[in-house]
């Protein structure tokens, strides 16, 4: 049985060496140990706040960039509304100045009309009046002095004025 349990004497001088040993270690290795994983957490530490940092900056880029996308949305449909309404204050001034046109050319066309009729009315008493005079010399039987002629007509014209009016 002694061959498993080891003698007091090993037990002792082990116990020391495990002593000194774990005085050593924690005088020189430990130190550096607990600052290696210092060090080490304090990177993993300064990542996660800069990945923190990354997230919240591009967050705020994406809310920027919906809102210029809006605001561009916005102004499009501005413009195009702009673009419509300034399309229709064309159009109407377009109609407007077509109908002054129109109505310019209706009183002119209505203005020559009534001068060719009038022209054509007094061409017409005219003759009817020269046609009157020269029957009604025939009937008559006699010749009829410029005087009696232009009687004769001023009698017509105002016999047919009359009747037109």
């Amino acid at each position: 049985m002694s061959l498993i349990l080891p003698q007091f004497p090993e037990v002792i001088v082990s116990l020391i060496s495990f002593l000194v040993l774990f005085g050593v270690l924690a005088k020189f290795a430990f130190p550096a140990i607990n600052k290696m994983l210092d060090d080490r957490a304090a990177k993993i530490k300064d990542s996660l706040e800069k990945a923190e940092q990354t997230r919240v900056e591009a967050e705020r880029l994406l809310e920027d960039y919906k809102t210029q996308m809006a605001e561009a949305r916005q102004e499009a449909s501005r413009v195009i509304e702009q673009g419509r309404k300034v399309a229709e204050t064309v159009k109407a001034e377009i109609v407007a100045q077509a109908n002054v046109e129109r109505e310019g050319l209706l009183a002119r066309a209505r203005e020559e009309i009534e001068g060719e009729k009038k022209a054509a009315m007094a061409e017409l008493q005219a003759s009817v009046a020269d046609l009157s005079v020269g029957v009604a010399g025939r009937i008559l039987g006699t010749t009829m002095t410029k005087a009696d002629h232009a009687a004769l007509i001023d009698k017509y014209l105002a016999e047919v004025g009359s009747i037109n009016e």
